[in-house]
């Protein structure tokens, strides 16, 4: 068998460095890096609700957003929501 040079005078070659290289990438597998925490998702953030706009097509928006949506007028009533709407 070879002697191995000890200390200092040891070189890695190649074909040594290509286990290293293997055992590098396959540390994220592991979950050595994984954090204990876990993502809830709540079921408010994934709820959509329907809305029309002025021209009458539908969209989606998220119920969070319209919890956060600022009110401007309380009870409005159609006609005056479409002169509001027209003034702009």
């Amino acid at each position: 068998m070879k002697d191995q040079p000890s200390g200092k005078d040891y070189k890695i070659s190649r074909r040594g460095m290509l286990p290293l290289l293997g055992s590098g990438f396959l540390i994220p597998f592991l979950g050595f890096g994984k954090t204990n925490i876990v993502e809830t998702s709540t079921a408010e953030e994934d709820e959509y609700q329907t809305l029309l706009k002025p021209d009458g097509t539908a969209v989606k928006v998220k119920v969070s957003t319209l919890k956060k949506s600022k009110v401007v007028k309380k009870n409005l009533s159609n006609s005056s929501l479409l002169q509001w709407l027209n003034k702009k």
